[in-house]
């Protein structure tokens, strides 16, 4: 069993209730496939990154497999502004956020609700430099977690987020997305959209950020934002401490 998401955004739950943790969000156009299903909720796997967890049963548009398999197989087409509108039946105009994906709608099978969007859609690989252009997009977004949309981010999901837009895949989790990549032994051999990843005391690598020119680095912790980056971490100049401890960087690109 497959499905899409043909709503604004809807959340990824650790567990199948109201009350469970967020863990991720599904955002407009983003198809999956359905793993398990109780009487209200199913349990899904994102085709994009693998991850998985429960949604509401009745936030989801069943697709078949042929579907699915079709639009894996596709180019990835995102919406490229803060916010846009797409239109539904009876000229209704439904918000969705940044990143959100459009390629189901040249689909008449898949896309049974007839939207239509007029905005500005982007597609393929970016220079690396406009990664950095991207960032800025989401700057004072307010940390959120498991959130993936300028109303509320967390610092994985915006990495993951800037990362796609410009045509590139990280998986969902800071501890995923460390995985990838080639470490670098010191600050001084990064480029502007490098990825930095910083630990807890017990060495689980917890948080990531986008580097920055001139040891600068823009990450989510409490809203997107900018701060200063040295071989200790993270310094943030309005408090006068160190907030993260840097474990290693790596070039993605």
């Amino acid at each position: 069993m497959f499905g899409i998401c043909n709503l604004a955004m809807i959340p990824l739950r650790f567990e199948p209730s109201d009350k469970s943790e967020i863990v991720s969000q599904v955002l407009f156009g983003e198809h999956f496939e359905i793993l398990e299903q109780l009487k209200q909720w199913s349990y899904i796997r994102m085709q994009y990154d693998d991850y998985e967890g429960w949604i509401d049963s009745k936030q989801l548009q069943p697709i078949s497999e042929s579907s699915f398999k079709q639009l894996s197989s596709e180019a990835i087409i995102l919406n490229s502004d803060l916010i846009e509108y797409v239109t539904a039946p009876n000229n209704l105009l439904i918000p969705i956020p940044l990143g959100s994906s459009l390629a189901f709608i040249n689909h008449n099978e898949i896309n049974i609700a007839n939207f239509d969007f007029e905005g500005i859609k982007t597609s393929g690989e970016k220079a690396k430099s406009n990664l950095i252009n991207t960032a800025f997009m989401y700057l004072n977004a307010p940390y959120l977690w498991g959130g993936k949309t300028p109303f509320g981010i967390d610092c994985s999901g915006f990495t993951q987020m800037v990362y796609k837009l410009n045509g590139y895949k990280l998986l969902r989790d800071a501890s995923q997305q460390s995985t990838q990549g080639e470490a670098l032994s010191f600050i001084e051999e990064s480029e502007p959209g490098d990825l930095a990843f910083f630990d807890n005391d017990e060495g689980s690598i917890t948080h990531v950020g986008i580097i920055m020119a001139d040891n600068y680095i823009i990450h989510a912790s409490g809203k997107v934002r900018i701060d200063r980056l040295d071989h200790l971490g993270i310094y943030n100049a309005e408090i006068n401490k160190h907030t993260h401890k840097l474990r290693v960087i790596k070039k993605i690109i």
